[in-house]
């Protein structure tokens, strides 16, 4: 799978983290499109942290190609590795709170990111996601490679024009 393990993310990193974790985060140059806050080690706004698309991308992509309840046929999802994303704020926490622009708000187990290589997607099928198309961000699981991901329950948390994560 991608990234950490789940016990890693869900017990805290170890004291030691690479130079990459603990380096200070730029700030945004361009338009913020998430925000993250609660229980990280590494900020840039006050006790958050701030990212536009460029900041996201650096962190390192990855892809899947699924089946989804909300578009027809096989769809291809490219972006940031959930683990890899909390990985790089030193993330302490068990759960990831999930905040939409319309405020829909869904609570994932941080465990599941490095269990299913969940992404937190920023393209479809090649193109960026813009708000009208469940952009500008997609928290998103490899449904067609387990079978108990096609249900309520993944689906629920596969969040929509994400706009803030609260790690809890």
């Amino acid at each position: 799978m991608l990234g950490l393990g789940a016990a890693a993310l869900t017990l805290g990193l170890p004291s030691g983290r690479s130079s990459a974790q603990s380096a200070p985060l730029p700030q945004p140059a361009g338009r913020a499109i998430l925000t993250v806050s609660g229980r990280i080690g590494v900020t840039n706004d006050g006790d958050s942290a701030r990212f536009d698309r460029p900041m996201l991308e650096e962190l390192g992509m990855a892809s899947f190609s699924t089946t989804t309840p909300w578009y027809d046929g096989k769809v291809t999802f490219e972006g940031v590795p959930m683990t890899r994303l909390l990985q790089r704020l030193g993330a302490q926490g068990e759960t990831v709170q999930a905040i939409a622009l319309n405020d829909y708000s869904t609570e994932i187990p941080i465990s599941d990111f490095a269990r299913h290589g969940v992404l937190l997607a920023l393209k479809r099928d090649g193109s960026y996601l813009t708000v009208r198309d469940k952009g500008p961000l997609f928290i998103v699981y490899p449904y067609d490679s387990d079978p108990a991901l096609k249900s309520p329950r993944y689906y629920g948390r596969s969040a929509w024009q994400v706009a803030r994560l609260v790690v809890h």
